[in-house]
């Protein structure tokens, strides 16, 4: 079997036609260092704004159940610090460690009418300002659920 040298071969003995055979070991790794970034803001970006998703239901869940306990019908009525616990309780059953604040208005009141139970919590960006300085500060999640009184 006859050995090809670097100019030429059976098929190519002249070693003409080769385009595009130049070394190309080290592009795959530059192209990867180029989309790498990209991949990693991506992926962490999902995370993060899932999280804040979550955390956003977690209050969601947490105004209803203080709504719920509030308006349900007995004697003496909860007053607003009862419903705060309430709604406490159920964040730190949840697992919610983030302070919150809840606000309740229309406690007490007379059969028909709104009970407002608002919370609401200053989130902020655990992962991403690590990758993308512009993204910094907090934003303020937060639920309203308004119920009558029965």
């Amino acid at each position: 079997m006859r050995r090809t040298t670097e100019k030429g071969s059976r098929r190519n003995p002249a070693g003409l036609f080769r385009r595009g055979t130049r070394d190309e070991r080290g592009v795959a790794a530059v192209e990867f260092a180029l989309v790498l970034p990209l991949l990693l803001i991506l992926m962490f970006g999902i995370v993060e704004f899932g999280l804040a998703w979550y955390s956003k239901q977690v209050l969601t869940n947490a105004s209803r159940e203080g709504a719920r306990a509030g308006i349900v019908w007995q004697d003496p009525k909860m007053s607003d610090s009862e419903i705060t616990a309430v709604v406490q309780n159920y964040l730190t059953q949840s697992g919610f460690t983030q302070p919150v604040t809840v606000t309740v208005t229309g406690a007490g009141g007379a059969s028909g009418d709104a009970l407002t139970v608002k919370v609401s919590e200053n989130y902020s960006f655990n992962v991403l300002p690590g990758f993308v300085a512009a993204v910094t500060g907090q934003i303020t999640i937060e639920s309203t659920t308004v119920m009558r009184h029965e």
